[in-house]
């Protein structure tokens, strides 16, 4: 049987670390002859590598990096961790996938009960990444956004990628906005969400876990993988 490794980037706030551990129990309801296992990139523990080393003798393991793009952690520290181990491979992170698109939506609904106002931007928020993939990945899900709310979207990062998601903020206002709503995209509270609550926006969205669809997303890149062997 495959092991599906569930590889987050880790966090030290707690309720990011309770966000990312109900998600990973909501992959294990959706697969239960499947066995999950956490790991981590970076700030908590079990890091990747010794969870990869602890399941090795099971010899067949599909890492699923809990990320929304394709940036260093995914291109560099997981995939030079996956081909240290024969028995290892990893799927794509989870950003692209529709379903983000579809809960981003619905985080804004919540953050804007009121509904849209003429004047309202949405900035969506971003962690950011020196690699062009990564911004080309944050792009796709722009576009998606864009199909679903009736008002202009553009695209902020927190660190490595410009604009800047306060640059961003102050762009909008500047080409007219009279609120501007940064929709977070990130998996879990953190400090990108720290970043994003002080960059200036009027309201805020919340990250997108724990939710049922951010699971499947897993599950399906997960059985993407699993399909090819």
């Amino acid at each position: 049987m495959t092991t599906l490794i569930a590889c987050s980037h880790g966090t030290g706030d707690p309720a990011g670390q309770r966000a990312i551990r109900t998600l990973i129990e909501s992959v294990q309801g959706l697969l239960p002859d499947v066995t999950v296992v956490a790991a981590v990139v970076d700030v908590e523990q079990p890091q990747l590598e010794e969870v990869l080393a602890s399941q090795a003798p099971l010899d067949d393991m599909i890492v699923v990096p809990l990320l929304l793009s394709i940036g260093y952690h995914t291109a560099v520290d997981i995939s030079q961790a996956v081909a240290r181990h024969t028995g290892a491979r990893q799927s794509e992170p989870l950003g692209t996938h529709p379903l983000i698109a579809e809960v981003l939506v619905d985080r804004l609904a919540s953050a804007v009960p009121g509904g849209w106002l003429p004047g309202d931007h949405v900035v969506l928020a971003a962690a950011g990444s020196s690699n062009p993939g990564a911004m080309a990945d944050v792009e796709e899900v722009a576009i998606r956004l864009r199909a679903h709310i009736p008002v202009p979207v553009t695209v902020g990062y927190a660190s490595a990628s410009v604009p800047r998601i306060g640059d961003a903020v102050a762009a909008a206002r500047a080409s007219g906005a009279t609120r501007v709503i940064a929709a977070s995209h990130l998996l879990a509270p953190g400090f990108f969400a720290g970043v994003i609550g002080g960059a200036g926006a009027d309201i805020v969205s919340l990250p997108l876990a724990p939710d049922a669809r951010i699971a499947q997303v897993i599950v399906d890149r997960y059985l993407a993988v699993s399909a090819t062997a």
